[in-house]
């Protein structure tokens, strides 16, 4: 996976905007809906899910299956409109994305996709490492780089953010039950 891992270890920081908190299973604290998507769509054969479950006393997104590089494939995602329908949102008070997670061991990426992601393959990626334990991660928007585009991130045409697996066969298991934006913490 070509991805940047970032992760600022700080035990607090000012949370600015809920994304999920996953207390709903039909809708997402902004009021969309998580959908899942894969590799199927352009003719690859991994397979998986997302849906709501508790994870370890927490209500959780869980993303499992399996990823196939075969046919041109390899990932699948959970991903999450930001705005209503065709509408961006301006994170640009924020510092980057707070998500908590737990999976199987493996990297998995936050992607974010914006006014200038026009193809489906473009993103903003960044790398998340998971174990067996939940762990609040602090991913700045810095650290989010260009997949398959040339400009850089701007965080006030945010359009949608996704859990993907992507570029690496296997078994497939990651959870997260929280994700916001968070601000600087020296400002």
């Amino acid at each position: 996976m070509a991805t940047t891992t970032a992760t600022t270890t700080a035990t607090t920081m000012d949370e600015i905007f809920l994304i999920d908190d996953f207390s709903n299973a039909q809708t997402a604290s902004n009021g969309q809906r998580w959908q899942y998507v894969s590799d199927t769509v352009m003719g690859g054969i991994s397979q998986g899910l997302a849906h709501h479950e508790s994870v370890e006393g927490r209500q959780a997104l869980v993303l499992r299956g399996s990823v196939s590089l075969e046919n041109n494939g390899g990932f699948i995602q959970a991903a999450l409109d930001l705005g209503a329908t065709g509408q961006f949102l301006n994170a640009s008070a924020a510092a980057g994305i707070a998500v908590s997670i737990t999976g199987d061991g493996r990297s998995y990426a936050l992607n974010l996709r914006t006014g200038d992601t026009q193809q489906p393959w473009q993103s903003y990626r960044c790398s998340v490492d998971t174990d067996s334990h939940w762990h609040t991660h602090y991913l700045p928007f810095t650290a989010f780089t260009p997949h398959r585009l040339e400009q850089a991130l701007d965080t006030r045409s945010l359009r949608r953010i996704g859990l993907i697996a992507i570029g690496s066969p296997g078994a497939v298991r990651v959870a997260i039950s929280r994700v916001a934006f968070y601000g600087d913490s020296e400002s």
